[in-house]
């Protein structure tokens, strides 16, 4: 039996695995949040992997506010990339298969086609500055890993897009939602079941991918979309607005070509609207 472990189990992404387990009975499953397990402590990670043995690492555990970063960019580093080098050594060490999701936020959208594999990084943020150097020290001290890239990340779970277009109609809030980005809503869920399916089937064909739903969408279509399958459009105020000011530089463009990904693993993702309809049917009563 292959013997899992997931960091960051509670963070939106490590509950969505936690639900797709079920689909994999074969599999036995360790789920650790920061007070069990935190990455940022080389110390703590190399005795838990001493302690425990494991065939796969599915790190979730990440410093994810985009805005805050820019002030907190110690804190952010600290985690996103001193952290998992610390899980990069201790998976190479022990011979575990690291698996870790990075971001759309590595690339400067400069780009109008979809982004591969192979094009240039160039990160805009702290952010996107500490996931690419995660991503690099994975690169350089782990030989069996898989990077998945992924983009627009939410769920029914914890502080995301979704989440807050919801409870902002509950409290009657006039929304003015961006358009001058471009990318891809992507169902947490969607992502955990497709690494979870490639942990299954004991690929090793390790490397750097990119993983989304297919279709594309500024903010304001997914905000559009969210009240619209909800059933509650006629109850928001929305507008549209070219200009948003924020902290911290996102990509105008963040769009992932995910072929390398369906022809590597035979996994097709679905189209966002989709994925996001089937969602909100499935879980009326958001967390």
């Amino acid at each position: 039996m292959k013997k899992i472990l997931v960091t960051g189990a509670n963070g939106q992404l490590g509950r969505c695995i936690k639900d797709a387990t079920k689909q994999f009975p074969q599999m036995e499953f360790t789920f650790a949040d920061r007070d069990q397990l935190n990455i940022d402590e080389a110390t703590s990670v190399k005795k838990y992997f001493e302690e425990n043995s494991f065939d796969y690492c599915i790190n979730t555990a990440a410093y994810t506010n985009v805005e805050k970063a820019e002030s907190d960019a110690d804190a952010a580093f600290k985690t996103n990339a001193e952290g998992v080098k610390n899980l990069a050594e201790a998976c190479n060490s022990s011979h575990i298969v690291l698996l870790h999701v990075s971001t759309d936020y590595v690339f400067d959208g400069e780009k109008n086609t979809p982004y591969v594999e192979t094009d240039t990084t160039n990160p805009i943020s702290v952010y996107g500055a500490s996931k690419l150097t995660g991503e690099q020290y994975i690169e350089e001290n782990c030989e069996a890993y898989f990077i998945f890239r992924t983009s627009w990340l939410y769920s029914q779970y914890g502080h995301n897009f979704l989440n807050s277009m919801l409870g902002a109609v509950k409290k009657n809030i006039a929304l003015s939602i961006t358009t001058e980005q471009l990318g891809t809503p992507t169902n947490a869920n969607d992502l955990a079941e497709a690494v979870l399916a490639i942990v299954a089937s004991g690929s090793k064909a390790y490397g750097l991918y990119h993983f989304s739903n297919t279709g594309s969408g500024t903010w304001y279509d997914f905000a559009e979309a969210i009240f619209t399958y909800s059933r509650q459009l006629k109850n928001v105020k929305l507008g549209k607005t070219a200009h948003y000011r924020t902290f911290a530089k996102r990509p105008a463009y963040s769009i992932l070509s995910t072929e390398k990904f369906k022809k590597t693993f035979g996994i097709s993702p679905i189209d966002w609207k989709t994925s996001l309809a089937q969602l909100l049917q499935n879980h009326t009563n958001h967390k």
